[in-house]
């Protein structure tokens, strides 16, 4: 998926301003926030989130034992486990597997670090046919190959009406308006591709050390379809994805499906140890996991380690402000939302993603709902201090936070400013008692209008106070 994240002020507004788009996001509270609020009362969810966050700081914390152990007991049950140190090297193994093996077609599950990778663009520009069959990928391919716009639910900005044009535009088919007839219409077209399809390639929900075992997660049963079916399997998933045990993964799964969809369980749960082996009825005959780098190890032993915990089920974007009101499009990469504010800067460089981490209002909310405990509200005040630090703050912004931090540290300073300050905003509010053009503050002034102090510090309404009381 290509870098736009320099554009995130201009999509955010034209998001903002595309009245279809904010109806279709009413869907994140209606259906994913209120849906997970019930589903975490079915277990102590601080105490099942306490212990993840512990299991999963323990694969972090030996990172490199749990990958070699992985390697050696996937290889041993007949796996071929290839490491990548950047995106471009990942798609280059996958093409690489494609071509040793005369590959024509490859069927994909939803998997957002082969969006990372370009992996259907790299594919296609060596004409090898690359079909996604997650329904909501599905969807966005065939529309252009437009890219997702949330980690879970990809199609989540489009309502019905639109997937109904969409599918009569392509599938040559007389409009249907019912949701089911429209998946059964796009299982039809599905089908085929499963049938004749030589290679699957997956994600991988998490990587089990202990066993060597890729464990995935679907609600559509695609996943099974994709390794199963053809006759070469390529898992695809980032380093950090590693667990130690079969007992941490089953830890994971109390958390991932009631934070991700609001769901007890999955639908489809796979447990996949090396390819098809003697007397096995299905399976692949080959499997290849490639195992992804792409700047995560930049983070081990930093500021931002305790991002890698993530385990990407969108609880973060579903309850922010933020992603409610412009989506996952605006954010101009792979990862939207309170998490991508993080991740896309670590990963592709806080100089190209300049906005992202101000795309917050530092609520809380993110760090109350996820489900491994990130801070992710203080990760984004440090990369606002990072940036900073780094002078690529517009120099305006810069100066009105050093004028703030000499007068934080200067009481009597910052006295006297803020009673000046109050009486010149209570003038310029007039009648009406509000402001409708600020200096320096266009940003709020430019849409609505600030409303005007009452002329006197809270400091002078505290002393008028008590002195009345006394």
């Amino acid at each position: 998926m290509e870098i736009q994240t320099m554009q995130f002020k201009a999509r955010a507004g034209q998001k903002l301003a595309d009245q279809r788009l904010q109806q279709n996001l009413t869907k994140l509270s209606t259906k994913f926030v209120s849906a997970r609020a019930s589903a975490i009362t079915e277990i102590d969810f601080q105490a099942t989130r306490a212990a993840l966050k512990e299991r999963r700081n323990r694969a972090l914390d030996n990172l490199d034992v749990w990958l070699e152990t992985f390697e050696r007991e996937a290889t041993r049950r007949g796996a071929t486990v290839l490491f990548a140190e950047t995106t471009q090297e990942a798609a280059r193994l996958v093409a690489d597997i494609a071509r040793q093996h005369g590959v024509k077609k490859v069927i994909k599950t939803k998997s957002m670090v082969t969006e990372e990778m370009r992996l259907n663009e790299v594919l296609g520009q060596m004409g090898v046919q690359s079909i996604e069959t997650d329904l909501g990928e599905y969807i966005l391919q065939i529309n252009d190959n437009e890219p997702p716009s949330h980690i879970i639910a990809p199609v989540v900005h489009k309502d019905k009406d639109e997937i109904a044009e969409l599918f009569a535009k392509t599938h040559q088919k007389p409009r249907l308006s019912e949701i089911p007839d429209m998946t059964r219409e796009a299982r039809e077209v599905l089908r085929p591709h499963f049938m004749s399809a030589d290679m699957g390639v997956t994600g991988g929900n998490f990587i089990v050390a202990e066993t060597g075992s890729v464990a995935l997660v679907t609600n559509e049963g695609n996943e099974g379809m994709c390794t199963v079916m053809p006759r070469v399997h390529v898992a695809v998933t980032g380093i950090e994805k590693v667990l130690p045990t079969l007992e941490d993964l089953a830890t994971a799964m109390r958390l991932l499906p009631r934070s991700a969809t609001g769901q007890s369980a999955p639908n489809y749960f796979s447990l996949l140890t090396g390819p098809r082996g003697p007397g096995d009825q299905d399976g692949p005959e080959h499997m290849y996991v490639v195992l992804v780098d792409g700047g995560r190890t930049g983070l081990i032993g930093g500021d931002f380690q305790e991002m890698l915990r993530c385990i990407r089920c969108g609880a973060c974007m579903n309850h922010c402000p933020v992603y409610q009101k412009v989506g996952g499009h605006a954010y101009g990469w792979v990862y939207p939302g309170p998490m991508g504010s993080v991740l896309t800067p670590s990963y592709v460089g806080i100089d190209k993603a300049l906005d992202l981490p101000q795309a917050a209002t530092l609520c809380g909310e993110c760090n109350s709902v996820c489900p491994v405990g990130i801070p992710l509200s203080d990760l984004l005040r440090k990369l606002r201090e990072k940036q900073v630090e780094r002078r690529l703050r517009p120099w305006r912004e810069r100066a009105g936070l050093a004028v703030w931090g000499f007068l934080a540290l200067h009481p009597d300073a910052y006295a006297l400013f803020t009673k000046l300050a109050v009486r010149v905003l209570e003038t310029m509010g007039g009648r009406k008692r509000a402001i409708a053009r600020l200096p320096l503050a266009e940003g709020w002034t430019n849409t609505r209008d600030l409303p005007a102090p009452v002329g006197r510090t809270f400091r002078e309404l505290y002393a008028a106070q008590r002195s009345h009381l006394g």
